[in-house]
């Protein structure tokens, strides 16, 4: 069995697809030891390591190349978050796809936010490049490669259930695999979703929306922490270097 094949099959399992977050090889080989089936790169966990913030603001070479590196050292299938594609133009993107899908990876998260600007992708933009993305995958060998079409209308809409399915629908039709929406937390609105749509939904963690049994219940089928374990690690790399350096004591390190 392919990676591809093995990280569609976690998604069609009976148990929810828990995804482990990673941003360097460190993270990912520390969450394949612990056992989770699956891991995700994080593009704002990279971002930080690299000193940078998140939004495309690395060199996609670079960014490739940490995908690179977690893909050949582990085992089990990786997904490549490359937030909105890393350009402007269709052939740019699908040629980014191409070369991510080359180094491994399962599949890729791909998202509808504009990069230089707040807002959304007008829908059928959006559902072009999917479309592009999945002739050009299937025409290079990687039929069935996993694309997991991010809407971040819960983050930057009012009102966004509606548009919400309207989307999910639409790139569901263009040839994405599943649809993530971050930022959903409303377990009414979690369910309906599901309910409402063809493919797996993924959703990400957040304060109050953290139990993977609850999630499966009302449908959902992938469940991803995104930057929440990066963010803590460098909380506590930093509490800890403050502290030697008020303290100019190195003892609390061989504490516990």
């Amino acid at each position: 069995m392919t990676k591809i094949q093995e990280f569609n099959e976690l998604h069609s399992s009976q148990e929810i697809l828990f995804l482990g977050n990673a941003w360097d090889l460190l993270s990912a080989l520390t969450l394949e030891k612990v056992g989770f089936k699956a891991i995700g790169t994080t593009s704002w966990g990279i971002a930080n390591s690299l000193g940078f913030a998140d939004g495309e603001l690395i060199d996609f070479d670079r960014h490739l190349g940490i995908i690179k590196t977690i893909t050949e050292n582990v085992k089990i299938p990786v997904s490549a978050d490359i937030e909105a594609g890393y350009g402007e133009e269709i052939e740019t993107i699908v040629n980014n796809v191409l070369r991510t899908a080359d180094v491994g990876v399962a599949g890729i998260n791909i998202e509808d936010s504009l990069k230089k600007q707040k807002g959304l992708k007008e829908i059928s933009q959006h559902c072009k490049l999917l479309s592009k993305i999945r002739t050009a995958l299937d025409h290079n060998g990687y039929k069935e490669f996993y694309i997991n079409a991010r809407t971040d209308t819960y983050f930057q809409k009012e009102n966004p259930f509606f548009e919400t399915i309207d989307r999910a629908k639409s790139y569901v039709e263009s040839g994405a695999s599943g649809i993530f929406v971050p930022g959903l937390t409303e377990e009414g609105e979690i369910k309906e979703i599901t309910l409402n749509i063809t493919a797996p939904l993924n959703v990400l963690s957040l304060p109050g929306l953290t139990n993977c049994n609850k999630l499966k219940k009302l449908g959902v089928k992938r469940f991803s922490f995104g930057n929440a374990l990066s963010d803590k690690i460098i909380a506590y790399l930093e509490k800890n270097a403050k502290q030697l350096m008020e303290l100019k004591d190195t003892s609390h390190l061989y504490e516990g």
